[in-house]
């Protein structure tokens, strides 16, 4: 699964999720996409999921692109911890999605077969999606 080979911090503040996507927003390197909707933490177990679902749909014949990398570690306290003694240990690594963030780029395959392979990869996301294609300029 995805997690950085190093960074400077081990742990993370959680922050707001808060605002558009400014970067990231458009198709650039497929003909189609699954574009962000509603806001949420992509856990990297998701984005691999989402990632199988699509490459198993269009068995092997055009190519993927994964356009977000989880970066944040989320850390979790041990069961009946008492209170203080520290922040918990990273747990697992997650992507901030905003709306309007392509997650996944398709090119090499007919629009129905797109279609469908990011339909089956919404399925495994957490947030709201919708299906995006170069010709239809979205923002």
């Amino acid at each position: 699964m995805l997690s950085p080979k190093r960074t400077k911090f081990r742990r993370h503040h959680r922050g707001r999720m808060k605002g558009k996507a400014n970067r990231g927003n458009t198709i650039s390197f497929g003909s189609f996409g699954l574009q962000a909707i509603t806001p949420c933490w992509l856990n990297s177990r998701q984005i691999e999921a989402g990632r199988r679902a699509i490459t198993r749909n269009i068995r092997r014949g055009g190519q993927v692109w994964i356009r977000v990398f989880p970066d944040k570690s989320v850390t979790m306290r041990a069961a009946e911890t008492r209170m203080g003694s520290g922040k918990g240990v990273p747990s697992f690594w997650v992507a901030v999605i905003k709306p309007g963030r392509v997650i996944y780029e398709l090119d090499g395959v007919s629009e129905e077969v797109a279609r469908t392979a990011m339909k089956l990869a919404a399925a495994k996301m957490p947030m709201r999606t919708r299906f995006i294609s170069k010709d239809l300029v979205t923002n």
